[in-house]
């Protein structure tokens, strides 16, 4: 049985952490919220007082946080000082790439094997054990990391060295914050030019304008596959989360001198959208705000 210290317990790895524990892991759990350990207590966790005691006598260490500046903390003060020699380290934070490197970087010189594993496919994805990881290190930690993820996922992809899952996750997010953004604008025009719906729904799902924001997560209740858009944009992927994707890959953009023009126009919009109040509901929900529907209003 493996021992494994799981940090960072919101919506995405709880489900994780309790993953872990349906395939047989012994995990022991941290979070700064009372609310979240109870659940993963609930769900097979061990509960732990502190990040650094939830380390000590782990195998390996899976951390899921908000951003860089909470990563690279968390390992320096916590990981690094209480974890036995060789700890395999996991992060599935989404962060900057820089900070990513930077953190595995520390972890060489110190002797522990680490990878960055940042998740695709959103909140109901991580509770049903269907996340893909996009995996960053040395081939020697990929193989180690590999059956700790895949308790955890449908996919588990070595994207590179250190940082290149990370990279690999901002330009994933860009393309479908894009993507949506377009989708939702065509949908609006398509409704505004007197097209039904779903007979629009049916041409371009066949047709040349085909993405998986359309047909796999509509931004229109009542078309297609069940969606967010079903639910009153509840749940799925909150909308300032894109945003946070958005602001790094357009970090990322500025540091590699490429031009993402695209990006940069979805990140304007999603920027508005989280502005006027929105940032909790699903990234599909700019829609409301294309077609005219004015974004801050009270919701039914």
């Amino acid at each position: 049985m493996t021992i494994i210290a799981f940090i960072g317990l919101g919506n995405m790895g709880g489900g994780m952490a309790a993953n872990l524990v349906k395939a047989g892991h012994d995990v022991r759990a941290f979070d700064l919220s009372d609310d979240a350990l109870a659940v993963a207590a609930a769900a097979g966790c061990t509960r732990a007082a502190s990040a650094a005691e939830a380390v000590r006598g782990a195998d390996a260490v899976v951390t899921m946080l908000p951003a860089g500046s909470h990563v690279a903390a968390v390992y320096k003060h916590d990981v690094f000082p209480a974890a036995n020699p060789d700890t395999l380290l996991l992060d599935c934070s989404t962060i900057d790439v820089g900070t990513a490197r930077s953190v595995a970087g520390a972890a060489g010189t110190a002797g522990f094997p680490m990878v960055d594993a940042p998740v695709s496919g959103g909140i109901a994805a991580a509770a049903a054990g269907t996340l893909t990881f996009m995996v960053g290190g040395s081939p020697g930690a990929f193989a180690r990391a590999e059956p700790i993820l895949s308790a955890m996922g449908k996919a588990v992809i070595h994207a590179g060295d250190a940082g290149a899952g990370q990279a690999a996750k901002i330009c994933n997010n860009m393309l479908l914050g894009a993507t949506m953004a377009a989708t939702c604008e065509t949908l609006a025009l398509a409704q505004k030019l007197g097209l039904d719906p779903q007979t629009f729904y049916d041409i371009a799902s066949v047709s040349s304008g085909q993405s998986w924001s359309l047909t796999s997560y509509c931004p229109l209740p009542g078309v297609g596959p069940d969606s967010p858009a079903d639910r009153g944009y509840a749940g799925g992927f909150a909308a300032a989360l894109m945003l946070k994707d958005l602001k790094l890959a357009a970090e990322a953009a500025r540091s590699a001198d490429a031009a993402t023009p695209m990006g940069g126009l979805a990140k304007e919009l999603y920027q508005i959208l989280v502005s006027a109040g929105e940032g909790a509901r699903d990234f599909s929900a700019i829609i409301e705000m294309l077609n005219g529907r004015p974004a801050g209003r009270k919701h039914d």
